[in-house]
């Protein structure tokens, strides 16, 4: 079995990064240097990579719009530099997602965006060892500083959708939360308490709750809620799809939103202006995600330095139909 990269960087007496920069033909390299590790690439069976014109997209599914618009933004961005993408589904982690990577480098590509997806570095090293750039969007946990990533400030998102919610009155508010293993959802849950935090609000654990991002998690935990003794006046749902289940709850408890209980979303899905009612939601740049990631991933095909190496795109709070004053509050102008 041939040397890694990182191997090859302690003989070499260089850091990886300089190896990986040798490797894709990268010209910030002191000459003297370059040809060391060049001669050391070679030895071990290493070649500088052939451009495919072709970037291939790593998603968990194709059904849902959240994909859609990540697919969009990236199709979208190729276009403009003349590259294809190819869009393939993985699972999120494990021997599988390795399998497909591994696959895709093998029948080469230009670059690997991968969402939600990443990749153990077992699997970034093999990638890198054969010239195959990666950015991560969305990425499920909390990349290495060496990975490249774009995200959105989901914190902050978090933090606007209880804020609004508290401005209209709210204090009995309940969250239903992505999986606490995904990193952007412990981060909206963490701006949820941080909003509560900053008003002065207690938060209470019973209206804390959590399940996938999809409308049957949104469904089980609104009724959940519901039966509470006191239920809450508001939910601050993990993403939209959460926010339509529990909308659905609502209807079939004979509720309505926002006259019985305010509802926020996350994400601003293409069908999220279309509910009934329209939600409020916070909108999460999905399209300029993907471009972003498609811009950073050519930048470093190119072999040009990528700095920062995380990037986080701003939220914006879309305010809508399915939020107002609670019942009985000097706000609500009636019902």
């Amino acid at each position: 079995m041939r040397s890694t990269l990182s191997e090859l960087a302690v003989q070499a007496g260089v850091s990886v990064s300089t190896v990986s920069k040798v490797l894709n033909g990268r010209t910030d390299v002191a000459p003297s240097t370059r040809e060391r590790v060049g001669r050391l690439l070679a030895e071990h069976g290493y070649r500088t990579p052939r451009r495919s014109g072709l970037v291939d997209l790593v998603i968990g599914t194709l059904h849902s719009p959240w994909a859609d618009a990540l697919v969009a933004g990236a199709v979208s961005a190729g276009a403009e530099q003349d590259c294809r993408i190819v869009v393939n589904t993985a699972p999120p982690h494990g021997e599988g997602l390795g399998a497909v990577l591994d696959k895709i480098a093998a029948r080469g590509t230009d670059g690997l965006l991968t969402v939600h997806h990443l990749p153990d570095a077992a699997v970034r090293e093999r990638l890198a060892a054969k010239g195959v750039p990666l950015v991560v969007i969305d990425p499920p946990v909390e990349p290495e500083p060496s990975v490249r990533s774009v995200a959105s400030t989901n914190w902050q998102g978090g933090l606007s959708a209880t804020r609004h919610l508290l401005e209209l009155g709210h204090r009995r508010i309940a969250v239903i939360s992505g999986l606490l293993s995904v990193w952007s959802a412990r981060a909206r849950l963490d701006g949820y308490r941080a909003a509560l935090l900053q008003a002065s609000v207690g938060v209470d654990e019973a209206l804390v709750r959590s399940g996938e991002f999809c409308p049957a998690a949104g469904h089980a935990q609104a009724l959940a809620l519901l039966d509470l003794p006191e239920p809450p006046t508001a939910i601050v749902a993990g993403n939209d799809g959460q926010a339509f289940g529990v909308l659905q709850a609502l209807a079939e408890r004979g509720l309505r939103a926002p006259a019985d209980m305010s509802v926020t979303g996350f994400d601003d899905v293409s069908v999220a202006a279309w509910a009934a009612p329209a939600l409020t939601t916070v909108s999460q740049p999905l399209e300029a995600m993907a471009a972003t990631a498609f811009r950073m991933l050519r930048l470093a095909a190119a072999g040009s330095a990528v700095q920062p190496y995380q990037v986080e795109l701003a939220t914006t709070l879309v305010v809508r139909d399915s939020t107002a004053a609670p019942r009985g509050h000097g706000l609500r102008s009636g019902g």
